[in-house]
């Protein structure tokens, strides 16, 4: 008779003890995420001490023998955590993104390496554009962590943004990362809905909206089901409510304006077409790491 795998999320801490070597801890560290069903967990186990020890590759080689002593109890109780599934973003407090790294709390989606899609579309539309030195204004809709206008503001310095979002637990976040990256003086945040309140004129607007459908959710993985707000991943029955809502929002506007959006897999035709009864031009797709149609472009003339 088969047996089901063990779950692991009610386990006692595992034992790493401080007369531990870093060396053992890794190797223990990377058995317990094995027996926990997560993928490549010696890659995993191996970030996660690095990040927890403050020590790159090379040093992890190098004070392989050197003890955990008070460290220990950090590391067993990041073992543990990691090995209900939290991701390791989340048991450090920060996640890399477009060359930078960023704070991670509960109160924000975690970001993905498939978000860079939108900054690499909207960066290169712009420089096509001869406006990389101009003081474009950005407005960032759902801002979360802030990972889209502070990398914008970063990469233009000479531009100046809007980050909105229903969560003020999410802003102050966001604003902690502007001001991280040395941008904060050049960005406003605003509890809003879209952009509700707000007329700009704005020269591009950014969003990673929910996108998954509601029925979805559940089928998600652990990783993102038990740890991302549902509010950033709940995009309705056909996970395509908030683009509508955006859609309608730049009309509203009433000025030209570029809009590049993140869209989920196999979602490219049907955002482009809503965007199109607003009056939008497609001008530009650009796929993932995985091949998928990740980030869409759209202008409207008015």
């Amino acid at each position: 008779m088969t047996m089901p795998p063990a779950r692991t999320d009610n386990l006692n801490p595992p034992s790493f003890r401080p007369e531990m070597s870093i060396a053992d801890a890794l190797a223990h560290l990377t058995q317990v995420l094995k027996d926990a069903d997560i993928e490549t967990p010696q890659r995993e186990a191996r970030f996660l001490l690095q990040g927890l020890l403050g020590l790159d590759g090379a040093q992890m080689l190098a004070r392989s023998n050197l003890l955990l002593g008070s460290d220990a109890a950090r590391v067993a109780e990041a073992s543990r955590r990691r090995a209900a599934h939290e991701p390791v973003s989340r048991i450090l407090g920060h996640r890399a993104f477009y060359g930078r790294d960023f704070i991670v709390t509960p109160d924000v989606l975690d970001p993905r390496p498939d978000t860079e899609a939108v900054i690499e579309l909207a960066l290169d539309i712009v420089k096509s554009r001869g406006l990389l030195e101009q003081p474009l204004s950005i407005a960032d809709i759902g801002t979360g962590s802030g990972i889209l206008i502070a990398t914008l503001l970063a990469e233009l310095p000479n531009a100046r943004g809007l980050a909105t979002d229903i969560s003020p637990a999410a802003l102050e976040v966001a604003q902690r990362n502007t001001e991280a990256l040395g941008v904060g003086g050049r960005a406003r945040f605003a509890a809003t809905t879209g952009l509700d309140g707000y007329s700009g004129p704005f020269d591009l607007v950014v969003s990673n909206p929910p996108y998954i459908s509601t029925e979805e959710l559940d089928g998600l993985e652990r990783e993102v089901r038990d740890f991302d707000p549902v509010l950033a991943l709940d995009g309705g029955p056909d996970g395509l409510r908030v683009y509508r809502e955006i859609a309608r929002n730049i009309a509203d506007l009433a000025h030209p304006v570029l809009v590049v959006l993140e869209i989920g897999a196999g979602q490219a035709s049907a955002v482009e077409e809503i965007f199109s009864g607003h009056g939008a031009q497609l001008v530009g797709r650009r796929r993932d790491l995985g091949g998928h149609t990740r980030a869409v472009a759209l202008e409207i003339h008015l």
